[in-house]
C-alpha cells in the first residue's frame, strides 16, 4: 500500500470517536482536511459549518476530505466543501494542498486525483511548489452556470465599478471584472449583489482584476457563499483567461497578485489552465466525529 501521512500523528491509536485533520493553507487560503480512505465516517452539514468556523472549530475556508477514487489510473479522490456545508466542483489551491500530502506519501513527483470537475493532474516544481492542472475553462452559459442565455462576454449586470463582467467555468462558477485601480474598490459592497444575482442559480465567485502590465494581474476574489479569500487559485486562472480573452495580456506565463502573495498561471491548448504555487502544513490534530 503506501506510507499513510495521517498516520504519523502521536496518540492517534488510543483515540476514540476522534478523526485526525490536517491543517494547510496555500497563501493563506486554509483547508482542514480529513482522510476517509480508510474510515466510514460522515460530516452533517452543521458539523462541517462548525468546524470550517475559526471561533468553534478548527478555522478553514474550506473542509477536504480524501477519499478511494473509482479510476484505476487516479491515486485518490477529493472532495470540497465551502464554510456552509455546500460541496462544490473545484479548488485550484485545495487541490494543490491535498496533492502536495499524496506526492510526500507516494514519494512521487506527479500523480492524479479525482474530483467533481474531472480527474486532475499535480506535480512537484521548483522551490517546493505543487502545481495543478484545471480546466477546460469554459464560458457557455450552461456549463457555469447561468439562468439563461446571454453574452458571456458581455454580461449584463453591473453594480458600481463592476461592469462588463465574464462569466466563466472551470469546474465552479466565477465572473471576472477588470478595474483601472483595485484599491479603489470595495469588494465587499459590490460583489455581493452580483454574487447572489438571479442570472447566477447556484451563487458565482467575483474576481476583481487590474491590470499591471502584459504579463501581471493583481486580484481579489469574493468567494461563495460570501468571503473575501486572501488567495483564490480557480479564481486566478479564469482572470489570466479573461485578461487574455480581452487582449489585455500576453498568453505566456502570467503571474496574478492576490492578498497573500503570488500564484502562476499558464493557459495552454484546449483552454487549460496549470496553477502553480506555494502550500504549507499549519498544524496537525483530532477532531471528535459524533
Amino acid at each position: 500500500m503506501y506510507d499513510n501521512v495521517f498516520k504519523d500523528y502521536p496518540g492517534m491509536a488510543e483515540a476514540s470517536r476522534h478523526e485526525m485533520f490536517i491543517k494547510m493553507h496555500s497563501l493563506e487560503n486554509h483547508f482542514v482536511i480529513f482522510d476517509r480512505r480508510e474510515s466510514d465516517f460522515s460530516l452533517s452539514t452543521e458539523r462541517i459549518t462548525q468546524i470550517c468556523d475559526s471561533r468553534r472549530g478548527v478555522g478553514g475556508e474550506q473542509l477536504l476530505t480524501i477519499e478511494k477514487p473509482r479510476s484505476a489510473d487516479a491515486h485518490a479522490a477529493m472532495r470540497i466543501f465551502n464554510i456552509d456545508g455546500e460541496e462544490v466542483g473545484a479548488c485550484g489551491n485545495a487541490t494543490r494542498c491535498v496533492g502536495h500530502l499524496l506526492l510526500q506519501e507516494t514519494g512521487k513527483s506527479e500523480l492524479k486525483i479525482e474530483t467533481k470537475a474531472g480527474t486532475l493532474t499535480c506535480r512537484k516544481e521548483r522551490m517546493g511548489q505543487i502545481s495543478v492542472a484545471l480546466g477546460p475553462i469554459s464560458s457557455r452559459w450552461t456549463d457555469i452556470p447561468l439562468a439563461k442565455p446571454v453574452d458571456t462576454h458581455h454580461l449584463p449586470i453591473a453594480n458600481g465599478p463592476l461592469t462588463d463582467g465574464i462569466a466563466l467555468s472551470i469546474g465552479n462558477p466565477h465572473v471576472v471584472f477588470f478595474v483601472p485601480q483595485l484599491d479603489r474598490v470595495d469588494i465587499a459592497r459590490y460583489a455581493p449583489l452580483v454574487q447572489n444575482a438571479s442570472l447566477f442559480p447556484v451563487g458565482v465567485n467575483v474576481g476583481v482584476a487590474e491590470v499591471v502590465d502584459d504579463h501581471t494581474l493583481r486580484l481579489l476574489v469574493w468567494e461563495r457563499p460570501g468571503i473575501l479569500t486572501k488567495a483564490c487559485g480557480t479564481g486566478a486562472c479564469v482572470a489570466a483567461f479573461a485578461a487574455i480573452m480581452r487582449g489585455h495580456l500576453k498568453p505566456t506565463t502570467i503571474t496574478v497578485r492576490v492578498p497573500a502573495g503570488e500564484l502562476a498561471v499558464q493557459i495552454t491548448e484546449g483552454s487549460m489552465a496549470i496553477l502553480a504555487g506555494p502550500v504549507a502544513i499549519s498544524f496537525r490534530g483530532t477532531i471528535e466525529i459524533p
